[in-house]
């Protein structure tokens, strides 16, 4: 699949207050804005043997990240799946009009929750780490 924005799948308002009406969308849309974090995590936690990373964009000049996403040797996986990471920030870059600013994360989802202002696992409608495996299960990894 190719990269899309995850701009293109921002939560509506009743989407952003109510977890259930988050839940229910489809899994691209889901983990595009809401879950990104958490999937990330998952592919991390998913290839153990492989030395991926956390990374995240910001706008210029935000303290928050607004997208997070797993990165290894170059590819990316987000909601679009394994993707240039090059192609990958482009697309974002294109979406907001504006480019964007990477962020390698190193502190642990708890860490990083609180600090960026996301929510936990144990904060959705129901566990989104079982969605998150089946969901990467979906796409064949670069080094296969």
């Amino acid at each position: 699949m190719a990269a899309t924005a995850a701009g293109a799948f921002r939560r509506t308002p009743i989407e952003r207050s109510d977890q259930r009406v988050a839940w229910d969308r489809k899994d691209q849309a889901f983990f595009a804005a809401g879950a990104c974090h958490i999937l990330a995590w998952v592919c991390r936690d998913s290839y153990p043997n492989r030395s991926i990373e956390i990374t995240a964009v910001r706008l210029p000049g935000q303290g928050q990240v607004f997208h997070t996403y797993a990165a290894w040797d170059g590819w990316a996986f987000d909601h679009s799946g394994w993707n240039p990471e090059p192609q990958l920030l482009a697309v974002n870059a294109d979406f907001e009009g504006q480019p964007l600013t990477r962020l390698k994360i190193t502190e642990s989802l708890a860490e990083f929750c609180q600090k960026h202002h996301h929510r936990l696992p144990n904060q959705y409608w129901h566990d989104p780490r079982p969605r998150a495996r089946d969901y990467i299960g979906r796409y064949i990894p670069p080094w296969a």
